[in-house]
This record gives structure tokens, sequence and C-alpha cells, in this order.
């Protein structure tokens, strides 16, 4: 069997193994490459030791799946570090300031939009008094006057 027939037979028993396991078709293909190349030089392997190979990938992909844990939303390596906690609570603070810091009706517009209410325009504009066919004009006003702000300060 060439290296051809070998590579559509090991893409079509990945493929039928790999939704039963969990495992990406690709990352199965894979492992039974490295499999093969660990076997050293040789006549290349016939049908049956290759749906041998994939099935025991299958095998060890679950039993792998087993002991996993997943690691807790905001826990794992990519989890933001108490620096970053820091450095986003200033960053918060230091627009906070600078919002209030806006002329007119801007602070109390954008502090409505900026709240954790998640307040709609028609309840902005009855809060504030405004039309709601105005907020949009003058929040794209506000955000403008907050951006130079913003740049001037560095």
């Amino acid at each position: 069997m060439g290296p051809g027939a070998l590579a559509g037979l090991l893409a079509a028993e990945a493929a039928a193994e790999a939704c039963a396991a969990g495992v990406d078709p690709a990352d199965l293909e894979q492992a039974v490459w490295l499999r093969l190349l660990d076997r050293g030089p040789g006549p290349p392997p016939g049908p049956d030791w290759l749906r041998a190979a994939v099935r025991a990938e299958v095998r060890g992909a679950r039993r792998r799946a087993l002991r996993e844990v997943p690691y807790e939303p905001g826990h794992g390596p990519d989890a933001p570090s108490a620096e970053n906690h820091v450095l986003d609570a200033e960053r918060r603070l230091a627009l906070r300031a600078a919002v209030a810091r806006l002329p007119g009706r801007c602070p109390r517009l954008l502090s409505a939009l900026l709240s954790r209410s998640d307040l709609t325009y028609r309840e902005i504009s009855r809060e504030l008094g405004i039309s709601q066919g105005s907020l949009g004009p003058l929040r794209s006003r506000c955000l403008a006057c907050l951006r130079v702000m913003l740049g001037a300060e560095g």
C-alpha cells in the first residue's frame, strides 16, 4: 500500500472515529502519523495497523478527556493577572473622571450609557429629558469631545 492510499485510508478512519471521541479529525490523523514515525524505517504498515492505531489514539483521547478538568472562568492560564485588574480599574476611574469634566449634558448622557443598568435609548431620553432622536447626535458630539480630551492628556 503506497503513501497516497495510506493517507486516504487514515483520513477516512480519522473522520469516522473522531466524532464519537470528541476529537478533531486532523488532530487524530497527526497523532497516527507520529505513531508511524515512531515505528522507524521499514515497510509501510497495512490497513489493519492503521485502524488499530486510530482506535488506540481515540481511546487515549477519551481517557484524557475524563482526567482533564476545565478551568473555572477567570482562573485559567489566560485569566487576567492582579496587575491587569488594577490597570483596568485605573482606566475605568480615569474614564469616569474625564466624563465628569465634559461640558453640558455630556456627563449625564455618557454616565447613563456606561451604567451597568444597560438602559435603552427610550429610558435614557426620559431620564435626561431629551428627545430620543437627538441622543445619537449628542452622543457622537460627546464622544468626540471625550476623544479630544483624552488625546490631549496622553
